[in-house]
């Protein structure tokens, strides 16, 4: 790449912004801007690294970009027919149950339609198989980025006649994650590709696969598995008003801290973040010193672990 400039970032989101419709068990459907892209921009500005955003969806509705824009995200909009449309259902109390569809998907994003910028790595950060595929990664392999991608956007299939998102095996996972340098999962995709639902067994064979850095989540907390080692923080939310979103802001929290800190102290950060996030719905919207307190009083952690 070349030499650093106004167009070099820290990190670079690529993918689709939405609309999230959300029904929580009981309650009332709300619809907000959202997407893995939000979430982990968000995140990761207020971290204080110098964050960018390439975001698929119509001009037309531009305008959900701008709390990117009032964050100090740099927006490269990718022109497209229509702005991709989650919905995401709770039908029992437990929010790790849901139901999802997506009405509408901005598409495919081709490898042409991705500005020329600099950054010290890209994440491909997508909420189904509507969004990335292999000739697009491969292409921004040969453009020299340091590749990381949220697994969901492969493992969630959209059906082309339901919309149902349905959780499936991927045939090429192994060509996948072996041209990446980080992937993130949470347990449920874990267990279709890998067939465990051991977190920490599954993140081992994504190793074995040629991933060198491998983050999980799962209800209680974020593993990650690190040059042949495991590392495991618990979350410390009071409570989960807002947990959607809990996987990518887990994962934009992690990268960020991660560009110039150990795996284990990254991973304490992102436990920290995220769990301040999880009490209030929206994206992370705390400060750098928020992260840092909540750090001080979780319980001492990130000790490599031989099992959980």
């Amino acid at each position: 790449m070349r030499t650093r400039g106004s167009n070099h970032y820290d990190i670079i989101f690529l993918g689709h912004m939405c609309y999230d419709e959300i029904t929580p068990y009981q309650g009332q459907t709300r619809v907000a801007p959202g997407s893995a892209v939000l979430c982990g921009a968000l995140a990761a500005v207020r971290t204080g690294k110098r964050v960018a955003v390439a975001a698929k969806m119509a001009p037309a509705d531009a305008s959900i970009l701008q709390p990117l824009r009032d964050a100090g995200i740099d927006v490269y909009l990718i022109p497209a027919a229509e702005t991709t449309w989650s919905v995401v259902m709770h039908p029992v109390p437990d929010v790790d149950v849901r139901q999802l569809i997506l009405k509408k998907s901005a598409g495919l994003i081709r490898l042409e339609e991705v500005p020329p910028l600099e950054a010290r790595c890209l994440h491909l950060a997508g909420i189904s198989d509507t969004e990335f595929d292999l000739n697009l990664i491969a292409g921004l392999a040969r453009r020299g980025y340091s590749l990381s991608a949220d697994m969901q956007s492969f493992v969630r299939q959209v059906d082309p006649v339901t919309r149902a998102v349905v959780f499936k095996d991927v045939p090429d996972k192994r060509e996948l994650v072996r041209q990446l340098a980080k992937i993130k999962l949470d347990a449920v995709e874990a267990e279709v590709l890998t067939g465990t639902a051991d977190i920490e067994e599954a993140a081992r064979l994504f190793e074995m696969w040629g991933c060198p850095e491998t983050i999980i989540t799962r209800a209680d907390g974020v593993l990650a598995r690190v040059a042949g080692k495991t590392y495991f923080e618990k979350f410390s939310n009071r409570n989960l008003t807002g947990r959607t979103g809990r996987g990518d802001t887990t994962f934009a929290a992690y990268l960020a801290r991660r560009l110039d800190h150990g795996a284990a102290d990254a991973l304490k950060f992102a436990a920290a973040l995220v769990s301040i996030k999880m009490e209030t719905p929206g994206p992370f919207s705390g400060t750098l010193e928020d992260v840092l307190v909540r750090m001080k009083e979780q319980p001492s952690g990130s000790n490599e672990r031989s099992a959980l």
